[in-house]
């Protein structure tokens, strides 16, 4: 799929600009644009980079270095990797003002891995070829002890409705307020961009004080792969504005994917490759494998799509998962789109334990202020669900997750920095 979406920069015939995104916060265009720092595969030494330039820009790089190199003395430099995208390309969509159009969009997609960094250290990078471009910064992973990471979801950002994303980052700036420390990285369940295929919508979130000051890792949304029309579904539109590690399986490579960060593995998936049970199947295949093959202190799996319908309480994908996660030790479980906050015990064989075994299932509200959906009657799954939060269709949440070598510890927070439901994890292995 994605050889119909990339051309090797060396064959280019054509040059199209992009429009510029509306509210920048520059007064001069940055020749780099889009930019996105993800965690490598081991993301205390490797982080990977991610950012777009104009077609006639040419050659382009990363120049990075430590926070406390202020003069940037010890800076090195790396030369991205180029190819063409064209997935966004003659795509149907609304400029800010709500005008419809067909985006030109036709840019170079720029890739680095930055390797041998020092763990639970703050860098500062630019992208480009200004020498005067915009400092972005991330953190890696510490080797062990006590991290952090504000997990936000379901924020459909939207040009003409720029309220969803401000709604979001007062959500994490909410997080970052009531955590002691800095926060360490930014965890989303997906659904951040309304329509995928709408180019202008990432360009424009990624603008965001937020994807330039922390790393960021998320999963594939049904919106982020779709298009205005829902006639080009594709996991091309998340895949082209992230640097994921490459480690997924045919298909999904840069989209499902995992890092190990600090103590715990992170695995995330794509709900869209999952719908039938082919598709099901390939993606367990992959995820038993890759917890074999990296034993971790905590195992942490991602996808968007909901464990229950909160809004009664009935199964969703619990039923799919809940047997692997059993057998392969899986410590907590997180998912979004139902924009209904709900979270279990620990859960065992459909049972709920006293945490020595088992898996938290947890599903984030949404945050843009706009998609929530009111509570019904609790009729399902009573003795398995714990707590259940959402405002109705204006629902504004968000979660800050801290952990250490013994244990992870999440708490549910409002809009208001009213802390509503708490679950701590304890580890299960040594």
């Amino acid at each position: 799929m994605r050889r119909t979406s990339i051309i090797i920069a060396a064959i280019v015939l054509s040059i199209t600009h992009i429009a510029p995104a509306q509210n920048r916060p520059q007064q001069i265009e940055d020749d780099a644009y889009t930019v996105i720092a993800n965690p490598g595969e081991t993301a205390t030494h490797r982080v990977r980079i991610n950012w777009h330039t104009n077609l006639n820009s040419g050659k382009s790089y990363c120049v990075y270095t430590k926070c406390s190199d202020i003069d940037w003395e010890q800076a090195r430099k790396t030369k991205a990797r180029q190819e063409v995208c064209t997935a966004y390309d003659s795509l149907f969509s609304k400029k800010a003002s709500g005008e419809d159009f067909y985006e030109n969009v036709r840019f170079l997609r720029n890739t680095v891995e930055l390797k041998n960094l020092e763990a639970g250290t703050e860098y500062m990078y630019k992208c480009g070829t200004d020498q005067a471009a915009k400092i972005h910064y991330f953190k890696t992973a510490p080797a062990s002890g006590k991290w952090s990471a504000a997990i936000i979801s379901d924020f459909h950002a939207y040009t003409p409705l720029p309220k969803r994303v401000e709604s979001a980052m007062k959500m994490i700036t909410t997080l970052k307020e009531r955590h002691t420390d800095n926060l360490d990285l930014i965890l989303h369940v997906g659904d951040i961009c309304a329509w995928g295929g709408s180019y202008s919508f990432w360009r424009d979130l990624y603008n965001q004080s937020y994807f330039s000051k922390y790393m960021w890792a998320g999963v594939n949304g049904n919106h982020d792969n779709m298009d205005r029309k829902s006639t080009r579904l594709s996991n091309d539109y998340f895949h082209y504005v992230n640097n994921n590690p490459e480690n997924g399986y045919k298909g999904e490579k840069g989209v499902c994917y995992y890092f190990k960060y600090s103590n715990a593995l992170f695995i995330m998936l794509n709900s869209e490759s999952m719908r039938s049970e082919e598709g099901l199947a390939s993606a367990q295949a992959w995820v038993k494998k890759t917890i074999q093959s990296n034993p971790s202190r905590f195992v942490i799996v991602m996808e968007h799509y909901q464990w229950f319908f909160a809004t009664n309480g009935r199964t969703s994908q619990y039923e799919r998962w809940r047997h692997l996660f059993d057998e392969y030790g899986v410590d907590l479980a997180i998912s979004g789109n139902n924009h209904i906050y709900a979270r279990t015990n620990p859960l065992y064989n459909g049972v709920e334990t006293d945490g020595n075994k088992g898996t938290v299932y947890l599903q984030t509200p949404s945050s843009d202020n706009e998609r929530g959906q009111e509570l019904s009657e609790w009729t399902e799954n009573k003795d398995l669900i714990k707590f259940r939060w959402s405002e109705g269709v204006r629902t504004v949440g968000g979660l800050l997750l801290q952990a250490d070598d013994h244990k992870l510890q999440l708490t549910l927070y409002d809009r208001y920095g009213n802390a509503l439901d708490n679950i701590e994890i304890a580890s299960k292995r040594g």
